[in-house]
């Protein structure tokens, strides 16, 4: 069998996730558009690792995003021919991987790729040059045209959430179990609390970090924002004094400050969010905005609050939210239910019915026509 990602540069949650279907499967071969055995930590050493065509130009996680639109040819480049099973970690194109009409592909989803569906418009107002904006508009039609062709080949989708499954249906038409992610709530216990806040993200633009360091400023209460990102460099001429961006930390530090925290905060809506849970298997509340993930991670009144709006909508519920009456005892219950047992049993429940011979003929039935290239070639000469 073979496992893909779409990339392997760092750790971040998506990355967690591939981790742990790798123990799950530790035989399995390991397919990734552009490795970095370095930026991830060595979790991947020893393994079989086939990287594309992309990794002759030794891309980073800071610069990988130039290459977008050649990652459908480098996700297609590869060889998968002869494997029983195919199990692919897709938050972008990794999911559009092309296999044997014998093979069994399962599709685990973080999310259908954000910039050409759900955020498509976000990220092109965002661009001020012209020229760019007209460019990515192009990438990103033609992508969406790729993406849904691609997604009718796979065996079976497994969502993250049923944010993501709702996504996954409305914009592949295809059905999907959830199956939540795993975190490793081990790694976390309740301690002693102090006085600061977190906000443990990778910084992008649609993270909005931003709202965070707004509220925080105007409350001079004491934030800490774990993480690095493109948009570091921006959020760090907004915080003023009591605002503290470290970057990226390791584990053990991360699982402290989570734990000392009077809660965690996420500004934006996440399709999962795996350090709301995180969070709450130390002990610590979740101020939440409302709506995706959060809505089924996070007991309102009883492990966290939501809110909406912007920075002063965020500063109220941090006022208001009685932090202190939180039980700790109560988050850690609540985070149980996203351990890494529950995922490895939810994992190997969609597998084993993707092989059954009635699932596989319904995803072949909906299948237009196998190879993604003649596909996409035949709609481009179309639109000239």
């Amino acid at each position: 069998m073979a496992l893909v990602h779409d990339f392997l540069l760092d750790i971040r949650g998506g990355e967690r996730v591939f981790m742990e279907l790798c123990r799950m499967w530790p035989r399995a071969d390991i397919y990734t558009a552009v490795y970095d055995e370095e930026g991830t930590e060595g979790h991947f050493a020893g393994r079989t690792i086939f990287s594309s065509f992309l990794q002759r130009l030794r891309p980073s996680a800071r610069t990988f995003r130039a290459l977008l639109p050649l990652y459908p040819a480098a996700i297609e480049s590869f060889d998968l021919s002869g494997y029983d099973l195919v199990i692919s970690s897709s938050s972008a194109w990794a999911h559009a991987v092309l296999c044997d009409e014998g093979t069994v592909h399962v599709s685990y989803c973080h999310n259908p790729f954000r910039y050409a569906w759900n955020d498509r418009d976000a990220t092109l107002a965002a661009r001020r040059d012209p020229l760019t904006r007209a460019f990515l508009r192009d990438v990103f039609r033609r992508w969406r045209q790729w993406d849904w062709i691609a997604a009718q080949r796979t065996d079976r989708y497994v969502a993250n959430s049923h944010t993501t499954r709702a996504r996954i249906g409305t914009y592949f038409a295809r059905d999907a179990a959830v199956v939540y992610p795993p975190v490793q709530t081990d790694r976390f216990a309740p301690g002693r609390v102090g006085d600061h806040y977190v906000v443990v993200s990778e910084l992008m633009p649609h993270k909005q970090i931003d709202v965070a360091i707004e509220a925080f400023n105007r409350l001079r209460r004491p934030l800490i924002v774990i993480g690095d990102g493109p948009d570091e460099r921006r959020l760090k001429r907004l915080a003023r004094s009591t605002v503290l961006l470290t970057g990226r930390l390791p584990d053990a530090e991360v699982a402290e400050l989570l734990q000392g925290a009077r809660a965690l905060i996420l500004p934006a809506i996440e399709e999962f969010g795996i350090a709301a849970v995180e969070s709450q298997a130390a002990g610590r509340p979740v101020i939440a905005r409302r709506g995706g993930g959060a809505l089924e991670t996070v007991v309102e009144g009883l492990t966290g609050c939501f809110w909406s709006g912007g920075p002063d909508e965020l500063a109220d519920a941090v006022v208001e939210f009685d932090d202190p009456a939180v039980d700790p005892q109560a988050c850690v219950r609540n985070a149980a239910r996203f351990d890494a047992v529950q995922f490895r049993e939810g994992m190997r429940a969609e597998v084993s019915a993707a092989c059954s011979n009635g699932s596989r003929a319904l995803a072949r039935d909906r299948r237009p026509l196998p190879p993604t290239r003649l596909v996409r070639r035949a709609v481009m000469e179309a639109h000239r």
